[in-house]
Protein backbone atom coordinates (compact mmCIF):
# COMPACT_ATOMS: atom_id res chain seq x y z
CA UNK A 1 0.00 0.00 0.00
CA UNK A 2 1.39 3.26 -0.43
CA UNK A 3 2.37 5.58 2.04
CA UNK A 4 -0.65 7.34 3.59
CA UNK A 5 -2.92 5.35 1.41
CA UNK A 6 -5.62 4.28 4.48
CA UNK A 7 -8.97 5.48 5.90
CA UNK A 8 -8.53 7.99 8.61
CA UNK A 9 -9.94 10.59 10.36
CA UNK A 10 -9.21 12.93 7.68
CA UNK A 11 -10.83 10.86 5.25
CA UNK A 12 -10.01 8.65 2.00
CA UNK A 13 -8.78 10.56 -0.77
CA UNK A 14 -11.84 10.82 -4.00
CA UNK A 15 -10.38 11.89 -6.83
CA UNK A 16 -13.35 12.89 -9.65
CA UNK A 17 -12.60 13.55 -13.79
CA UNK A 18 -14.77 14.95 -16.49
CA UNK A 19 -13.37 13.71 -19.57
CA UNK A 20 -14.84 14.46 -22.83
CA UNK A 21 -12.55 11.79 -25.18
CA UNK A 22 -14.40 12.07 -28.44
CA UNK A 23 -11.26 12.67 -29.77
CA UNK A 24 -9.44 10.06 -28.60
CA UNK A 25 -11.25 7.11 -30.86
CA UNK A 26 -10.84 10.05 -34.01
CA UNK A 27 -6.99 9.29 -34.09
CA UNK A 28 -5.94 6.50 -31.21
CA UNK A 29 -2.41 5.95 -32.47
CA UNK A 30 -1.44 9.80 -31.38
CA UNK A 31 -4.12 10.73 -28.39
CA UNK A 32 -4.55 7.68 -26.37
CA UNK A 33 -1.38 6.80 -25.05
CA UNK A 34 -0.85 10.72 -24.07
CA UNK A 35 -4.27 10.93 -22.76
CA UNK A 36 -3.73 7.51 -20.53
CA UNK A 37 -0.23 9.05 -19.57
CA UNK A 38 -1.40 12.29 -18.08
CA UNK A 39 -4.61 10.35 -16.42
CA UNK A 40 -2.28 8.18 -14.57
CA UNK A 41 0.22 10.83 -13.58
CA UNK A 42 -2.64 12.67 -11.77
CA UNK A 43 -3.75 9.48 -10.29
CA UNK A 44 -0.15 8.57 -9.15
CA UNK A 45 0.16 12.32 -7.50
CA UNK A 46 -2.75 12.45 -5.64
CA UNK A 47 -3.04 8.68 -4.41
CA UNK A 48 -6.54 8.77 -4.05
CA UNK A 49 -8.36 5.82 -2.80
CA UNK A 50 -11.30 6.03 -4.95
CA UNK A 51 -11.10 7.48 -8.65
CA UNK A 52 -14.43 8.42 -10.60
CA UNK A 53 -14.15 9.03 -13.93
CA UNK A 54 -16.81 10.38 -16.42
CA UNK A 55 -16.34 10.26 -19.72
CA UNK A 56 -18.58 11.66 -23.10
CA UNK A 57 -18.46 10.55 -26.47
CA UNK A 58 -17.32 7.52 -25.87
CA UNK A 59 -16.47 6.01 -29.63
CA UNK A 60 -16.49 9.76 -30.77
CA UNK A 61 -18.45 11.11 -33.31
CA UNK A 62 -17.97 8.96 -35.95
CA UNK A 63 -18.91 5.88 -33.06
CA UNK A 64 -20.08 3.59 -35.89
CA UNK A 65 -16.16 3.61 -37.42
CA UNK A 66 -14.56 3.95 -33.80
CA UNK A 67 -16.59 2.53 -31.20
CA UNK A 68 -14.20 -0.95 -31.43
CA UNK A 69 -11.23 1.25 -30.03
CA UNK A 70 -12.90 2.03 -26.74
CA UNK A 71 -12.14 -1.75 -25.11
CA UNK A 72 -8.20 -1.46 -25.99
CA UNK A 73 -8.79 2.04 -24.57
CA UNK A 74 -10.30 0.66 -21.44
CA UNK A 75 -8.36 -2.51 -20.94
CA UNK A 76 -5.42 -0.56 -21.26
CA UNK A 77 -6.37 1.88 -18.76
CA UNK A 78 -7.59 -1.07 -16.42
CA UNK A 79 -4.41 -2.66 -16.73
CA UNK A 80 -1.58 0.68 -16.18
CA UNK A 81 0.29 0.67 -13.52
CA UNK A 82 -1.37 3.62 -11.73
CA UNK A 83 -3.72 1.57 -11.43
CA UNK A 84 -2.66 -1.98 -10.64
CA UNK A 85 -3.72 -1.40 -6.48
CA UNK A 86 -7.16 -0.67 -7.40
CA UNK A 87 -8.42 -4.21 -6.86
CA UNK A 88 -12.39 -3.59 -7.44
CA UNK A 89 -13.45 -1.72 -10.96
CA UNK A 90 -17.15 -0.91 -12.45
CA UNK A 91 -17.07 0.31 -15.98
CA UNK A 92 -20.20 1.61 -17.45
CA UNK A 93 -20.04 2.22 -21.42
CA UNK A 94 -23.15 3.47 -23.39
CA UNK A 95 -21.59 2.00 -26.33
CA UNK A 96 -25.37 0.71 -28.60
CA UNK A 97 -25.64 3.20 -31.02
CA UNK A 98 -28.00 1.42 -32.99
CA UNK A 99 -30.41 2.39 -30.23
CA UNK A 100 -30.91 5.60 -31.26
CA UNK A 101 -33.89 6.67 -28.66
CA UNK A 102 -31.27 5.36 -25.29
CA UNK A 103 -27.92 6.20 -26.76
CA UNK A 104 -25.89 8.80 -24.68
CA UNK A 105 -22.31 7.54 -25.34
CA UNK A 106 -21.48 8.28 -21.89
CA UNK A 107 -19.11 6.29 -19.85
CA UNK A 108 -18.69 5.91 -16.36
CA UNK A 109 -15.41 4.33 -15.07
CA UNK A 110 -15.10 3.80 -11.21
CA UNK A 111 -11.80 2.40 -9.34
CA UNK A 112 -11.29 1.59 -5.57
CA UNK A 113 -8.03 1.17 -4.03
CA UNK A 114 -6.95 -2.96 -2.59
CA UNK A 115 -6.87 -0.77 0.83
CA UNK A 116 -10.16 0.73 1.21
CA UNK A 117 -12.38 -1.77 2.62
CA UNK A 118 -15.83 0.00 3.70
CA UNK A 119 -17.11 0.81 0.42
CA UNK A 120 -20.46 -0.55 -1.12
CA UNK A 121 -22.52 0.49 -4.44
CA UNK A 122 -26.63 1.45 -4.56
CA UNK A 123 -28.89 -1.06 -6.24
CA UNK A 124 -31.91 1.12 -7.56
CA UNK A 125 -34.35 -2.17 -8.43
CA UNK A 126 -33.37 -3.19 -4.55
CA UNK A 127 -33.16 -0.37 -2.84
CA UNK A 128 -30.27 -1.50 -1.03
CA UNK A 129 -26.52 -0.73 -0.73
CA UNK A 130 -24.53 -3.89 -1.89
CA UNK A 131 -20.66 -5.11 -1.38
CA UNK A 132 -18.45 -4.34 -4.22
CA UNK A 133 -16.65 -7.56 -5.68
CA UNK A 134 -13.79 -7.94 -8.71
CA UNK A 135 -14.13 -5.32 -11.50
CA UNK A 136 -17.30 -5.56 -13.97
CA UNK A 137 -17.11 -4.33 -17.78
CA UNK A 138 -20.84 -3.57 -18.59
CA UNK A 139 -21.92 -1.84 -22.13
CA UNK A 140 -24.66 -4.42 -23.36
CA UNK A 141 -27.29 -4.16 -21.10
CA UNK A 142 -27.18 -0.84 -19.34
CA UNK A 143 -30.90 -0.03 -19.49
CA UNK A 144 -31.27 -2.98 -17.01
CA UNK A 145 -28.16 -2.64 -14.95
CA UNK A 146 -29.68 -2.34 -11.54
CA UNK A 147 -26.49 0.02 -10.04
CA UNK A 148 -27.20 2.92 -12.64
CA UNK A 149 -30.15 5.01 -13.39
CA UNK A 150 -29.83 5.90 -16.76
CA UNK A 151 -31.32 9.49 -19.17
CA UNK A 152 -31.36 10.50 -22.67
CA UNK A 153 -32.69 13.82 -22.85
CA UNK A 154 -35.78 13.82 -25.26
CA UNK A 155 -35.68 14.74 -28.56
CA UNK A 156 -37.58 17.70 -28.55
CA UNK A 157 -35.09 19.50 -26.07
CA UNK A 158 -32.69 20.36 -29.08
CA UNK A 159 -34.95 19.91 -31.63
CA UNK A 160 -31.87 21.31 -34.22
CA UNK A 161 -29.79 18.20 -33.52
CA UNK A 162 -31.45 14.84 -35.39
CA UNK A 163 -29.38 12.37 -33.23
CA UNK A 164 -28.50 14.32 -29.80
CA UNK A 165 -26.86 11.57 -27.36
CA UNK A 166 -27.16 13.71 -24.47
CA UNK A 167 -28.52 12.77 -21.32
CA UNK A 168 -27.19 11.70 -17.92
CA UNK A 169 -25.78 8.46 -15.96
CA UNK A 170 -26.12 8.65 -11.99
CA UNK A 171 -24.75 6.29 -9.50
CA UNK A 172 -24.36 5.99 -5.63
CA UNK A 173 -22.02 5.41 -3.56
CA UNK A 174 -21.48 4.52 -0.04
CA UNK A 175 -18.11 5.01 2.04
CA UNK A 176 -18.04 4.10 5.61
CA UNK A 177 -20.77 6.17 6.84
CA UNK A 178 -21.16 8.41 3.81
CA UNK A 179 -23.61 7.85 0.76
CA UNK A 180 -23.54 9.97 -2.37
CA UNK A 181 -24.52 10.37 -5.14
CA UNK A 182 -22.36 10.70 -8.48
CA UNK A 183 -24.21 11.66 -11.83
CA UNK A 184 -22.63 11.95 -15.15
CA UNK A 185 -23.67 14.70 -17.85
CA UNK A 186 -23.81 15.73 -21.55
CA UNK A 187 -25.47 19.12 -22.28
CA UNK A 188 -26.49 20.59 -25.61
CA UNK A 189 -24.11 22.55 -27.79
CA UNK A 190 -24.09 25.74 -29.28
CA UNK A 191 -25.20 24.91 -33.02
CA UNK A 192 -24.19 27.91 -34.28
CA UNK A 193 -22.28 30.83 -33.27
CA UNK A 194 -24.50 33.41 -35.59
CA UNK A 195 -27.35 32.08 -33.35
CA UNK A 196 -25.77 32.46 -30.08
CA UNK A 197 -24.48 35.53 -30.88
CA UNK A 198 -28.14 36.91 -31.39
CA UNK A 199 -29.38 37.87 -27.52
CA UNK A 200 -28.14 37.54 -24.29
CA UNK A 201 -28.44 34.86 -22.60
CA UNK A 202 -28.32 32.93 -25.95
CA UNK A 203 -31.01 30.36 -27.06
CA UNK A 204 -28.42 27.34 -26.20
CA UNK A 205 -28.29 28.34 -22.63
CA UNK A 206 -32.37 28.27 -22.47
CA UNK A 207 -31.51 24.69 -23.82
CA UNK A 208 -29.30 23.50 -21.48
CA UNK A 209 -31.01 25.41 -18.29
CA UNK A 210 -33.67 23.55 -18.46
CA UNK A 211 -32.22 20.16 -19.50
CA UNK A 212 -30.02 20.54 -16.24
CA UNK A 213 -33.27 21.98 -14.24
CA UNK A 214 -34.66 18.08 -15.26
CA UNK A 215 -31.32 16.44 -14.19
CA UNK A 216 -31.47 17.66 -11.08
CA UNK A 217 -35.04 17.73 -9.93
CA UNK A 218 -34.79 13.87 -11.14
CA UNK A 219 -31.78 13.08 -9.02
CA UNK A 220 -33.77 15.24 -5.68
CA UNK A 221 -37.59 13.48 -5.82
CA UNK A 222 -38.94 11.29 -3.69
CA UNK A 223 -38.20 7.45 -5.32
CA UNK A 224 -34.80 7.35 -3.28
CA UNK A 225 -33.69 9.02 -0.87
CA UNK A 226 -32.08 12.67 -0.82
CA UNK A 227 -28.12 12.48 -0.25
CA UNK A 228 -25.26 14.58 -1.28
CA UNK A 229 -24.25 14.84 -4.95
CA UNK A 230 -21.89 15.25 -7.10
CA UNK A 231 -22.28 16.19 -10.87
CA UNK A 232 -19.40 16.13 -13.37
CA UNK A 233 -19.36 15.77 -16.95
CA UNK A 234 -19.20 18.29 -20.46
CA UNK A 235 -22.30 20.64 -19.34
CA UNK A 236 -21.32 22.58 -22.52
CA UNK A 237 -21.45 25.86 -20.89
CA UNK A 238 -20.36 28.87 -22.93
CA UNK A 239 -20.10 32.13 -22.32
CA UNK A 240 -22.18 35.21 -22.86
CA UNK A 241 -21.40 35.27 -26.38
CA UNK A 242 -23.22 38.45 -27.50
CA UNK A 243 -21.61 40.04 -24.26
CA UNK A 244 -18.14 38.59 -24.55
CA UNK A 245 -17.91 39.79 -28.55
CA UNK A 246 -19.15 43.11 -27.73
CA UNK A 247 -16.43 43.00 -25.00
CA UNK A 248 -13.60 42.01 -27.63
CA UNK A 249 -14.62 44.25 -29.92
CA UNK A 250 -15.99 47.13 -28.00
CA UNK A 251 -13.81 49.79 -30.91
CA UNK A 252 -14.59 47.52 -33.97
CA UNK A 253 -17.04 48.39 -36.51
CA UNK A 254 -19.20 45.63 -37.54
CA UNK A 255 -20.04 44.60 -41.40
CA UNK A 256 -22.47 41.64 -41.80
CA UNK A 257 -21.95 39.58 -44.99
CA UNK A 258 -25.50 37.40 -46.25
CA UNK A 259 -26.20 34.48 -48.56
CA UNK A 260 -27.46 35.91 -52.18
CA UNK A 261 -29.58 32.95 -52.19
CA UNK A 262 -31.42 33.22 -48.72
CA UNK A 263 -30.29 36.77 -47.68
CA UNK A 264 -29.62 35.09 -44.19
CA UNK A 265 -26.49 36.50 -42.53
CA UNK A 266 -23.46 33.85 -43.52
CA UNK A 267 -21.09 35.93 -41.37
CA UNK A 268 -20.18 38.69 -39.41
CA UNK A 269 -16.83 40.94 -39.72
CA UNK A 270 -15.35 43.34 -36.65
CA UNK A 271 -12.95 45.79 -38.19
CA UNK A 272 -11.22 48.26 -36.07
CA UNK A 273 -11.61 51.58 -36.95
CA UNK A 274 -8.52 52.43 -37.95
CA UNK A 275 -4.96 50.42 -38.18
CA UNK A 276 -5.99 49.83 -41.36
CA UNK A 277 -9.55 48.27 -41.12
CA UNK A 278 -7.61 45.38 -39.55
CA UNK A 279 -10.02 42.23 -38.87
CA UNK A 280 -10.62 41.98 -35.43
CA UNK A 281 -13.08 38.62 -35.44
CA UNK A 282 -14.49 36.67 -38.22
CA UNK A 283 -17.73 35.04 -37.06
CA UNK A 284 -19.47 32.34 -38.79
CA UNK A 285 -22.00 29.34 -37.98
CA UNK A 286 -19.07 27.44 -36.99
CA UNK A 287 -16.30 29.76 -36.73
CA UNK A 288 -14.40 31.77 -34.16
CA UNK A 289 -11.74 33.57 -35.20
CA UNK A 290 -10.57 36.11 -32.59
CA UNK A 291 -7.58 37.87 -33.66
CA UNK A 292 -5.81 37.38 -30.26
CA UNK A 293 -6.09 34.00 -28.90
CA UNK A 294 -3.66 34.78 -25.74
CA UNK A 295 -6.50 36.61 -23.89
CA UNK A 296 -8.14 33.01 -23.52
CA UNK A 297 -4.90 32.03 -22.14
CA UNK A 298 -2.98 34.77 -20.35
CA UNK A 299 -3.85 34.59 -16.68
CA UNK A 300 -5.68 31.23 -17.30
CA UNK A 301 -8.36 33.39 -18.81
CA UNK A 302 -9.79 35.10 -15.60
CA UNK A 303 -10.61 38.15 -17.35
CA UNK A 304 -13.50 36.53 -18.87
CA UNK A 305 -14.63 34.66 -16.36
CA UNK A 306 -17.39 37.30 -15.57
CA UNK A 307 -18.88 36.11 -18.73
CA UNK A 308 -19.49 32.99 -17.42
CA UNK A 309 -23.12 33.16 -16.60
CA UNK A 310 -24.64 29.79 -16.88
CA UNK A 311 -24.04 28.20 -13.38
CA UNK A 312 -25.65 31.49 -11.65
CA UNK A 313 -29.51 30.48 -12.31
CA UNK A 314 -29.09 27.05 -10.37
CA UNK A 315 -26.75 28.79 -7.40
CA UNK A 316 -29.10 27.57 -4.79
CA UNK A 317 -28.85 24.03 -5.89
CA UNK A 318 -25.09 23.60 -7.34
CA UNK A 319 -21.75 24.76 -6.12
CA UNK A 320 -18.08 24.57 -7.41
CA UNK A 321 -14.68 25.62 -6.37
CA UNK A 322 -12.79 28.35 -8.28
CA UNK A 323 -11.70 27.56 -11.34
CA UNK A 324 -8.32 28.84 -11.70
CA UNK A 325 -7.78 26.87 -15.12
CA UNK A 326 -8.17 27.91 -18.99
CA UNK A 327 -11.30 27.47 -20.67
CA UNK A 328 -11.14 23.83 -21.25
CA UNK A 329 -12.84 23.89 -24.98
CA UNK A 330 -11.95 23.65 -28.20
CA UNK A 331 -8.38 22.96 -28.33
CA UNK A 332 -6.48 21.61 -31.21
CA UNK A 333 -6.48 18.04 -32.10
CA UNK A 334 -3.37 18.33 -33.26
CA UNK A 335 -1.17 16.33 -31.46
CA UNK A 336 1.84 18.97 -31.54
CA UNK A 337 -0.72 21.66 -30.37
CA UNK A 338 -0.94 20.94 -27.03
CA UNK A 339 -1.77 24.61 -26.05
CA UNK A 340 -3.78 25.86 -28.79
CA UNK A 341 -7.36 26.82 -29.17
CA UNK A 342 -9.16 25.52 -32.22
CA UNK A 343 -11.05 28.43 -34.54
CA UNK A 344 -14.45 27.22 -34.33
CA UNK A 345 -15.71 27.97 -30.96
CA UNK A 346 -15.77 30.90 -28.53
CA UNK A 347 -13.45 28.92 -25.68
CA UNK A 348 -15.28 28.32 -22.71
CA UNK A 349 -15.47 25.99 -19.69
CA UNK A 350 -17.18 23.46 -20.82
CA UNK A 351 -16.05 20.96 -18.76
CA UNK A 352 -16.92 21.01 -14.93
CA UNK A 353 -17.61 19.61 -11.69
CA UNK A 354 -20.39 21.18 -9.40
CA UNK A 355 -21.66 19.67 -6.24
CA UNK A 356 -24.95 20.11 -3.96
CA UNK A 357 -24.10 22.16 -0.61
CA UNK A 358 -24.03 19.13 1.51
CA UNK A 359 -21.89 17.52 -0.96
CA UNK A 360 -19.21 20.41 -0.25
CA UNK A 361 -19.59 20.13 3.38
CA UNK A 362 -17.75 17.25 2.71
CA UNK A 363 -14.48 18.77 1.44
CA UNK A 364 -13.55 20.91 4.00
CA UNK A 365 -9.52 21.83 4.16
CA UNK A 366 -7.84 20.08 7.18
CA UNK A 367 -5.89 22.86 8.89
CA UNK A 368 -2.55 20.99 7.72
CA UNK A 369 -3.16 19.63 4.23
CA UNK A 370 -1.90 22.70 2.12
CA UNK A 371 -2.98 20.93 -1.11
CA UNK A 372 -5.77 18.80 0.20
CA UNK A 373 -8.06 20.19 -2.26
CA UNK A 374 -7.20 20.54 -5.90
CA UNK A 375 -9.81 21.66 -8.79
CA UNK A 376 -7.88 22.08 -12.12
CA UNK A 377 -7.15 20.50 -15.92
CA UNK A 378 -5.16 17.52 -17.10
CA UNK A 379 -2.21 18.07 -19.31
CA UNK A 380 -2.03 21.45 -19.77
CA UNK A 381 0.76 21.39 -22.41
CA UNK A 382 -0.23 18.85 -24.59
CA UNK A 383 -2.82 17.70 -26.82
CA UNK A 384 -5.63 15.59 -24.80
CA UNK A 385 -8.19 16.32 -27.99
CA UNK A 386 -10.63 19.07 -28.06
CA UNK A 387 -11.15 18.71 -24.24
CA UNK A 388 -8.95 18.83 -21.38
CA UNK A 389 -10.50 16.55 -18.52
CA UNK A 390 -11.26 18.56 -15.51
CA UNK A 391 -10.54 17.03 -11.73
CA UNK A 392 -11.49 17.73 -8.93
CA UNK A 393 -9.19 15.87 -5.81
CA UNK A 394 -10.36 15.84 -2.03
CA UNK A 395 -10.63 14.02 1.03
CA UNK A 396 -13.72 13.05 1.96
CA UNK A 397 -14.99 13.72 5.75
CA UNK A 398 -16.14 10.28 6.70
CA UNK A 399 -17.24 10.58 10.23
CA UNK A 400 -14.49 8.21 11.37
CA UNK A 401 -14.63 9.04 15.01
CA UNK A 402 -18.38 9.47 15.60
CA UNK A 403 -19.73 5.84 16.34
CA UNK A 404 -23.03 7.32 16.98
CA UNK A 405 -23.43 8.68 13.33
CA UNK A 406 -26.85 7.79 11.32
CA UNK A 407 -26.08 5.03 8.92
CA UNK A 408 -25.22 6.35 4.97
CA UNK A 409 -25.27 10.18 6.95
CA UNK A 410 -22.94 12.34 5.58
CA UNK A 411 -20.70 13.99 8.97
CA UNK A 412 -17.55 16.46 8.92
CA UNK A 413 -15.07 15.38 11.19
CA UNK A 414 -13.98 18.40 13.01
Amino acid sequence: MMAGMKLTAQGAGILLVTANVGSLFEDPENLQKTWLREFCQTVQTHRPLFVALHCQEVGGKNYEASMTHVDSFIKELLSSDAMKDFNRARVYLDKNYKSQEQFTALGCCYFIHESLKNIQQFDFKAKKFRKLVGKEVCSDALPNTATLEKEKFPQDYFPECKWSRKGFIRTRWALADCAFDLVNIHLFHDASNLVAWEKSPSVYSGTRQKALGFVLDRITDQRFERLPYYIFGDFNFRLDSKQVIESLCSTASMQTVRSTDTNEVDKLIFRESDNDRKVVLQLEKKLFNYINQDVFRENNGMLLLEFDRELSVFKERLLELDISFPPSYPYSEDSSQGKQYMNTRCPAWCDRILMSASAKDLLIKPENEEKSITYDNIGPNVCMGDHKPVYLYFRLNTGAGKPNANKHKCCVVQ
